[in-house]
């Protein structure tokens, strides 16, 4: 696919698509839940659509009607054994995640996903959960998909975490609930917190100090209303495109900006971009953001901030190609198990078109300003990939060929056609 560049700028105004984190975990928690949720602004991408899938196959009744969606909860003693395996597509959240859902059923049921997922280790998340009392396997391949899960009576645990990952948290979360006793976990740094938040916006009761999260077991959550933000994820190839390129100005329309998902905002201010955020919603903790053409200076990315913009490094990159000055990231391994393994394929992709960029075991070196040019690239499978490659190739003059663009569809079906509406406002 030839990827569209400009040689003005981009201006105007996108409603980003809804969050893919709290759409996936509206489907789960209104499952898990006794009577109806409603779910407004649901995001209608491949990895979404896998965890509705996978809630129909355990029973549970999800309807679309009038651009909501509408999830009969049974409770977790409500769902059912598949009459098949459990298909996750290439959704790491909904395998992970609903691992500790199954890990209290009183049934056995298998779980797997496409090529690409069945190759992301799923051990870290299965231990806590053997630790509970769950029976998880290989089916194949010890820590790969297809694995084969047997739900048990579970009992509470104290877990260290040994990495910053909001889906292990997240599944250790979803079998607390159903375990007897007290579960305490205790983080490395702190993750992303849409599960903690949700529990509580579906009456479950949990206590957050600092990094150490307290959940009693035996709860009962009652089905909502949730109203999905955008995506900060999604809208953050807009913020670095603006950044980046001269006479620009985009509004983006209610974005998600939870605390725990803002490292991407941080860190662009921090190298000298023009955000403002305006018409603050608390409720949904959403905000329109303007941001507008600017000068970057590199900076070192590391530590704690990391777990907030992990899914953004990618194009974080990408700017930083653009910063006066070199960027160092740092303490970023967990790259290496995404859809594919974002810090090389970051680093081989960006220096076909030109830049100057290191892969280190756990980051980037970028070395920044160099111009970028035309090059056939390849998103990998990984749509965060793919789309920071599409804003790399508005910087250049020759073409850029993107190979295996249909990775986008997994969290933004329609990036490519609101990209090319901003280009036409700058023209017009």
């Amino acid at each position: 696919m030839k990827l569209l560049t400009t040689k003005h700028g981009i201006n105007g105004e996108l409603t980003i698509p809804a969050d893919k984190s709290i759409s996936h975990r509206s489907i789960m928690f209104g499952a898990i839940s006794q009577g109806q949720t409603i779910v407004n602004n649901f995001l209608k991408a491949e990895d979404c659509l896998s965890t509705i899938a996978v809630f129909r196959q355990l029973g549970v009744t999800i309807t679309e009607k009038n651009e909501k969606i509408y999830i009969d909860g049974k409770g977790f003693s409500g769902l059912t054994a598949p009459a098949t395996r459990l298909d996750a597509g290439n959704s790491g959240t909904t395998m992970r995640l609903v691992l500790g859902i199954l890990a209290g059923s009183d049934f056995t049921s298998e779980i797997a996903g496409d090529a690409s997922l069945n190759r992301r280790p799923m051990e870290r998340v299965m231990k806590p959960l053997r630790e509970m009392g769950a029976e998880l396997q290989g089916i194949e391949h010890a820590e790969f998909p297809p694995l084969r899960v047997s739900g048990h009576t579970l009992h509470e645990i104290e877990y260290q975490m040994p990495i910053a990952s909001a889906q292990v948290k997240s599944a250790i979360l979803f079998a607390a609930l159903q375990a007897k006793g007290t579960t305490k976990i205790i983080e490395k740094e702190k993750s992303r917190n849409h599960t903690e938040e949700m529990i509580k916006q579906f009456g479950g009761q949990i206590d957050i100090e600092g990094r150490v999260i307290t959940l009693k077991g035996g709860q009962t959550l009652s089905g909502q209303e949730v109203t999905v933000p955008g995506d900060i994820s999604s809208a953050a190839f807009y913020l670095v495109a603006a950044s980046i390129l001269p006479n620009s100005e985009v509004i983006l329309k209610q974005v998600g900006i939870n605390p725990t998902r803002t490292g991407i905002i941080d860190v662009l201010k921090q190298m000298g971009a023009t955000i403002e955020q305006i018409h603050e919603d608390e409720k949904n903790q959403a905000a329109d953001l303007i941001v507008r053409s600017a000068t970057l200076n590199a900076c070192e990315i590391k530590g704690e901030i990391i777990p907030q913009l992990i899914d953004e490094l990618p194009v974080i990159a990408l700017a930083a190609t653009q910063a006066n000055g070199t960027t160092i990231i740092k303490d970023a391994q967990e790259l290496k198990v995404k859809e594919t393994n974002r810090i090389d394929a970051t680093a081989a992709e960006l220096t076909k078109m030109g830049a100057s960029i290191e892969a280190t075991d756990d980051g980037l070196i970028i070395h920044g300003p160099t111009p970028l040019h035309g090059a056939k690239v390849d998103s990998h499978g990984d749509h965060r990939i793919g789309m920071m490659l599409q804003i790399a190739a508005l910087l250049t003059e020759e073409p850029v060929e993107l190979e295996n663009p249909e990775a986008v569809n997994i969290s933004y079906p329609a990036f490519f056609q609101d990209l090319a509406q901003l280009i036409k406002e700058e023209q017009a």
